[in-house]
C-alpha cells in the first residue's frame, strides 16, 4: 500500500477516535458525534479495506476509491440527518460492494455450503455480504422510522443498526486469520473450522434478533456460544500458524475480541439488575465499544494494510502493549475526562504512525 493511501487511513482513523470525545467540548450543540466516530472507522476505513483486500490488487481501484468517497459523503449526510440523500448514497455503496463480491465469488454464496471450500474464502464473502446487507437494512430502517412508520419496536433505532457496520470488519479479520493457517489435516479440524464459521455468522444474526425482541436470557446463551466459538478459533489459529509477526498482532486482536465478549456479557447481566444498570452500563458499554473498534478491528485492518510488508522493523510485543494501554485504559477514561481524551488521541496517532509507516525488513519473517 502506498504511503499516500496509508496517510489517508491514518487521518480517517485518528479523526474517528477524536469524534468519540467531542461530546465533552460541544455537548450543548446536541449533535450525534458518535455517528462520525463509528462511520469514519467502520464504514469508511473498514469498508474500503474490505474491498481492497478482496480485490487483492494492492492498490485502490476505482471501485474501492469510489466506495471511500461516497462512504465519506454518507457519513456526513447521516450525521446531519439528511436522510433522502443518505439512502441514495447507501444504494450506490450497496451496488459497489455487490459488484466486487459477485466478481470475486458468485451471486449466491455457494461456498458457504461446501465443506471443502476454504473457510477464509467463506469469511471473506460473508464480510462483503454483511456489508452490503447492512447498507440496505439501515436504509430500510431510515425509511421506516422517518417516513412510513410501519414497524414500531423500541430497539428498532437507526444508531443500533449503524453499529452493525463493525461486523464486516470482524469477518474480514477472521478471513485473514484462516488464510494464513495451514490447511486442515484431519476431518475433525475441517468440521471445527466450518462449525466456527456458521456459529459466528448465525450467532450474531440470532443475537441481534434477540436484542430487538429485548430477550435477555437468550442473549446470554447466544453470547456464551459465540465466546466458545472465539476460543476455538483462537486455539486453531495458535496451533496452525507458524511463528510469524502477523500472528502476534492477530492473537492480540483475538484477546481484544474475548475482552469485548466478556464486557458484552457483563452488560447484558447488568440489565437484570436495574438498580445497578444505570450506574455501570454506560462505562461498560464504552469499554466494550472502544475494545471492539480500535482493538479487535484495528488489529485485522492493520495486518491487511501491511499484508505484503511483513516482517516490519518494530518490536511487536512493545507495540501491542501500547495498543492495549491506549484502547483499554486511555480511550474509555477519555470519554469522561478531557485530559485522558487528548492523551488517547495522541497515543493512538503515534501507534498508527509506527504501525503504518515502520519500514519493512529484508530478512525472513520472524516474530519479535
Amino acid at each position: 500500500m502506498s504511503r499516500h493511501l496509508k496517510t489517508i487511513f491514518l487521518i480517517l482513523m485518528t479523526t474517528a477516535l477524536g469524534f468519540g470525545f467531542l461530546h465533552q467540548f460541544f455537548g450543548s450543540a446536541n449533535l450525534n458525534f458518535d455517528r462520525l466516530h463509528i462511520f469514519l472507522f467502520n464504514l469508511c476505513s473498514g469498508g474500503t479495506l474490505v474491498l481492497y483486500y478482496t480485490e487483492n490488487l494492492r492498490r485502490l481501484t476505482y471501485k474501492s476509491g469510489a466506495f471511500l468517497g461516497i462512504s465519506l459523503l454518507y457519513a456526513v449526510l447521516a450525521f446531519l440527518e439528511f436522510y433522502p440523500a443518505t439512502v441514495a448514497c447507501s444504494i450506490v455503496l450497496f451496488a459497489i460492494v455487490e459488484s466486487v463480491r459477485v466478481k470475486r465469488f458468485s451471486f449466491f454464496p455457494w461456498n458457504f455450503f461446501q465443506s471443502r471450500a476454504p473457510v477464509s474464502e467463506k469469511f471473506n464473502q460473508a464480510s462483503l455480504l454483511c456489508l452490503s446487507l447492512g447498507l440496505l437494512i439501515s436504509s430500510a430502517v431510515i425509511i421506516n422510522n422517518e417516513y412510513l412508520k410501519l414497524i414500531t419496536i423500541a430497539k428498532l433505532k437507526l444508531d443500533t443498526f449503524f453499529l452493525g457496520f463493525s461486523f464486516p470488519l470482524s469477518l474480514i479479520t477472521m478471513s485473514v486469520m484462516f488464510a494464513i493457517m495451514k490447511p486442515a489435516r484431519k476431518t475433525l479440524e475441517t468440521f471445527l473450522r466450518n462449525l466456527c464459521f456458521w456459529t459466528v455468522n448465525l450467532g450474531v444474526i440470532i443475537f441481534f434478533l434477540f436484542i430487538l425482541m429485548e430477550k435477555l436470557m437468550p442473549q446470554v446463551v447466544v453470547t456464551s456460544m459465540l465466546f466458545a466459538a472465539v476460543i476455538t478459533i483462537l486455539l486453531l489459529f495458535k496451533q496452525n500458524v507458524d511463528h510469524i509477526q502477523q500472528k502476534n498482532f492477530l492473537t492480540s486482536g483475538m484477546f481484544f475480541l474475548l475482552y469485548t465478549a466478556i464486557t458484552g456479557i457483563g452488560y447484558i447481566i447488568l440489565e437484570f439488575f436495574p438498580a445497578y444498570f444505570d450506574m455501570g452500563s454506560k462505562l461498560l458499554l464504552k469499554i466494550h465499544s472502544f475494545a471492539s473498534l480500535y482493538g479487535w478491528n484495528l488489529s485485522g485492518l492493520a495486518v491487511i494494510m501491511r499484508f505484503d510488508d511483513f516482517p516490519i522493523r518494530l518490536h511487536s510485543r512493545h507495540l501491542i502493549v501500547a495498543h492495549w494501554i491506549v484502547v483499554a485504559f486511555l480511550a474509555p477514561m477519555g470519554y469522561y475526562y478531557g485530559t485522558f481524551s487528548i492523551l488517547a488521541i495522541i497515543g493512538y496517532f503515534l501507534l498508527l504512525v509506527v504501525l503504518f509507516f515502520t519500514r519493512t525488513k529484508n530478512t525472513a519473517s520472524t516474530a519479535q
